[in-house]
Formats: structure tokens, sequence, C-alpha cells
């Protein structure tokens, strides 16, 4: 059984690595693996696939950058011809990204049925261009692989019930994949010239990146932590620094770095500062206390006896974060088992 699986984003790699290796893996399946080139330099996309061991694509569509609407109608073009090249039994895709709802748009309008990888998340932030994405792309999904108990309430509330799996989250069966490596690994993975002590912090998001207030608050709150804080800087957040903000003298930029890079950074911090999902999640399943920079998030699992705390840009809200107490309580395991991927393919071989 021929199965699209579509990527374009750093977070896609890093749950298409886990999915790819069962997948091809797996007796009756094999997995055509269309890129869509959403990000598409060395530090964003390369060096995941080189990595994290995913496979070349078979179709590497180079959409690069540009507009929503730009990015999604290019993308939609060229899966559209991918698939009806292909004429696969599925087509799979992951997350929220443009690359997500383009493939499960193209594939619905080619009478393909599409699974979706990560169902079922919401912010219910309608400003969030993530938000529309997922609502859109669970709505004409065939299979809707579900990561947590939430999301599978947020489905089932929608009537979306019948075709929804309780997978657990990929990224988790990553981490405990990829943490072995990394421990193994010693220093391998360590980026040089960093002081022995610090927080890590990441801002891509727009409703940061395209608000300088936001920004600047943050910066802000960055100056009066005192301690240092590494940012890998995003390419988007890159083209703002020089002309809009000052960069504090105890925040340290460093270049995006491969995903077990970041691992290894996420490891060693003392506390995590970010607006993405993905981070928020691989501090948690690491044991970082993490605070995130937006005014909701979709991990609420996260958010038990303060391993996560939703601040928003405030800077005084961000200094208390950073300067509160380490949680006592264990992490709990809501997030399935680490062997997701595995329910994934089971679930579409099931589906002949």
């Amino acid at each position: 059984m021929k199965i699209v699986s579509v990527i374009g984003a750093r977070p896609q790699f890093i749950k298409a690595a886990a999915v790819s290796r069962v997948l091809r893996a797996t007796a009756g399946l094999e997995e055509i693996l269309v890129h869509t080139g959403q990000h598409y330099d060395q530090n964003m996309s390369d060096i995941f696939f080189s990595q994290l061991h995913i496979p070349e694509p078979d179709y590497n569509l180079e959409v690069g950058s540009g507009s929503h609407a730009y990015q999604t109608g290019m993308m939609l073009q060229g899966i559209e011809d991918v698939l009806l090249k292909e004429k696969p039994a599925w087509t799979l895709v992951y997350g929220d990204t443009n690359s997500t709802v383009a493939g499960a748009l193209a594939a619905t309008k080619l009478h393909i049925p599409v699974a979706h990888v990560e169902a079922g998340l919401r912010s219910f932030n309608r400003m969030m261009p993530e938000e529309i994405n997922r609502i859109i792309t669970d709505r004409i999904s065939d299979l809707l692989f579900a990561p947590t108990l939430t999301a599978i309430n947020n489905l089932k509330h929608e009537g979306l019930e019948a075709q929804t799996v309780f997978s657990g989250d990929v990224m988790y069966d990553s981490v405990l994949y990829y943490r072995e490596m990394i421990v193994s690994g010693g220093d391998k993975y360590r980026t040089p010239g960093l002081p022995p002590a610090y927080h890590l912090a990441t801002i891509h998001r727009a409703e940061n990146t395209d608000h300088p207030e936001n920004l600047k608050n943050i910066f802000l709150a960055f100056s009066r932590i005192g301690s240092p804080v590494v940012l890998p800087v995003h390419p988007r957040t890159a083209r703002l620094l020089n002309t809009q903000i000052n960069i504090p003298s105890n925040v340290i930029l460093i270049e995006p770095v491969g995903y077990l890079q970041m691992l290894w950074l996420t490891m060693h911090a003392n506390k995590v500062l970010t607006d993405s999902g993905g981070l928020q999640k691989e501090a948690y399943f690491l044991g970082r206390q993490c605070i995130t920079m937006r005014t909701e998030t979709e991990w609420v699992e996260t958010l038990h006896d303060n391993w996560n705390i939703v601040t928003g840009p405030d800077p005084d809200k961000i200094v208390l974060a950073v300067n509160s107490a380490l949680p006592h309580a264990p992490q709990r395991q809501d997030f399935g088992d680490g062997k997701s991927a595995g329910i994934i393919a089971e679930n579409l071989l099931k589906s002949r």
C-alpha cells in the first residue's frame, strides 16, 4: 500500500523521522516522501534530514518563502502533480503548517484519503494561522491521529470522534530515540563557547515577530533576567534584531542548530523560554521547566505543577516565571508510551 507523506517544516521533519522509520520497516507499506520546501536552507532543513537519517525526499517542490496564499497555492499545485502521478492509498500530513493544509486539500480534492498526525490541537485563537490550518485539516481528514486525550476531546466536541485514534505523540518517540544517541555521544552535539549555566530561548511565532512591541518586551525581560540567555536565531527573527531591537549583553545569539544540538541545549539548560509548540513538549519530555511567551498553549498537559508557565510577552510575568521554583512533581506521561509511530502504521494497514 502506497502512502505519500507531505512535510516541509522543522517540526514535521522531527515527526516524520519517527514515522518514516516505522513505515519503511512495515511489510505491505511503501512511503513516498514529499518535501514542499517551506523550510529550505541548510540550518532549517538539510541538517535535519542528515542528522535524523530521514530518507531523501522523492520529490522536493522547492516552494520557499512567501505569503500564506503564495506558499499554499504553490504547494497545492506541486502536491497535486505528485498525487496524480503516484496514486497513493493515503496521504499523510503532519501538524499545522501551510504544508499540512496544502497536502490535505490537494488529496481531498482528488478523493484520496487523508491521515493527519497531531490532530485535535486547539489554541482557540483564530488569529494564529496555525489554528486555521489545524481546523481545516481535521475537518477534511479521514483518519485523525490524536497525540493526547485533550486532543481527542476537542475532536469529539467537533463531531469527529468516529475517525479519531489515540496514537500518542510521535515527538515523544523521537525525543526518547535521539536522547540516547546524545547521551552516548558525549560532547559531540555540544555547541562550543557557551557558559556552563544558561537559559535557552527561541522566538519565531508571528504573534511576537510581527509585533515589535511584543519583541521589545521579550528582550526587556531577557535583560532583567541577568543570567545568560542563549538564543538560536530564527530567520524571521534575525531580520528584526539589527533594526528594531537592542540586544542585551546577557543574550548570546547563535545560528539555528540541528535537532540533536537543540536537544543537547535543552537537556543542559536551566530553563527554557519559547513561543514554539514543539519546544514546549521537548522541554517537558526532558525535564526542563518551560516559560511559554504566548498567551495560550495547545499543550495544556504540560501546565501541571508549573512545568510550563504561560506568560505572553509580558516582561514582568516572564521574569517572575524564570525566578519561580522548579517543579517538584514528576512529569505525567500524557503523551503515550513512545510507540506512536507503530500505532500509526498499524492503523494505516488496517484501513486496506
